[in-house]
């Protein structure tokens, strides 16, 4: 078991995922900058490693809704509403990526931002174009942030939570290693919330149908958007594709260099690449069914 982790020392090419419910104070709704401050110097921490860092974030909508004011996301219609989430997006993006610019800069280190939609996964050209871009800025040394498009982002072509943005992420970059980093310590049995006996995980070797239906009935935080559902449908696509992926509470975020270090950390999903596995067509099924 040990030497499963031990392995992780030796990643290249890792993707953090981060939450909304981990970038903001839970009283006030506004960003918490210690831990903004924190992860930053821990991915500046693992960059100066020689390896490569993608980072996956949430936040933009919930930093949007704050600037201006808004508690609720409610419209007379769902055109409104759907155009009050947008403008609170496009707000609270520039924020957002205001704030990591400075932070890296401080540790000169270079990011960028990405912002993708569905559509960027299931056409061929744009997911051709993003591959390739991912590749350049990480070759030039590049931290890139990423996050949805809530901007332009519909029902349609969203892909709807930055736990599978962030798997497919890896499995378009060729990433060997997937942190998500949330509100939980990683996989139980049950919901630990609601079940004392529930049972915590901490390898997962092979990723069966009967774990998908551990995940079905739990949820995350009022503020983010993904449960261990989500989690797990991370973990189908990271593991088909070749990352393992490990799910860790946000709360220490220094859990990062000590998941790197080899620690038994959270829930450890061991890779295994599944040749016939095809991103695009996974993904443009995700919300279908």
């Amino acid at each position: 078991m040990n030497t499963i982790r031990e392995q992780i020392k030796n990643k290249k090419r890792i993707v953090v995922k981060i939450g909304s419910s981990s970038l903001q104070h839970k009283e006030t709704g506004d960003m918490d900058y210690i831990r903004l401050e924190k992860l930053v110097r821990e991915l500046c921490d693992i960059r100066n490693q020689d390896k490569e860092v993608i980072l996956v974030t949430s936040g933009a909508i919930a930093a949007g809704k704050k600037a201006v004011g808004i508690t609720e996301m409610k419209g007379e219609t769902a055109a409104q509403t759907m155009a009050m989430k947008q403008a609170c997006s496009a707000i609270g993006q520039a924020r957002l990526m205001m704030t990591y610019s400075k932070l890296f800069a401080e540790y000169n280190q270079l990011s960028a931002q990405i912002l993708m939609t569905k559509n960027t996964i299931v056409d061929n050209l744009n997911r051709y174009n993003a591959h390739n871009t991912f590749t350049q800025l990480l070759q030039m040394g590049v931290i890139p942030v990423v996050n949805e498009n809530d901007t332009v982002a519909t029902y349609e072509i969203e892909i709807g939570d930055n736990d599978t943005l962030s798997a497919i992420v890896a499995a378009l970059v060729d990433a060997d290693l997937l942190i998500l980093l949330s509100d939980i310590d990683g996989l139980y049995t049950d919901d630990p919330r609601k079940n004392p006996d529930a049972k915590f995980i901490d390898v997962v070797e092979h990723f069966t149908p009967e774990l998908m239906e551990m995940g079905k009935g739990t949820t995350g935080s009022g503020v983010g958007t993904g449960g261990m559902s989500t989690k797990l449908i991370a973990a189908k696509i990271a593991t088909a594709s070749g990352a393992d992926m490990v799910i860790a509470n946000s709360e220490d975020i220094g859990v990062l260099h000590r998941i790197m270090d080899g620690k038994p950390i959270g829930t450890l999903f061991c890779a295994h690449k599944d040749e016939s596995f095809d991103l695009s067509e996974f993904v443009d099924n995700l919300h279908k069914n």
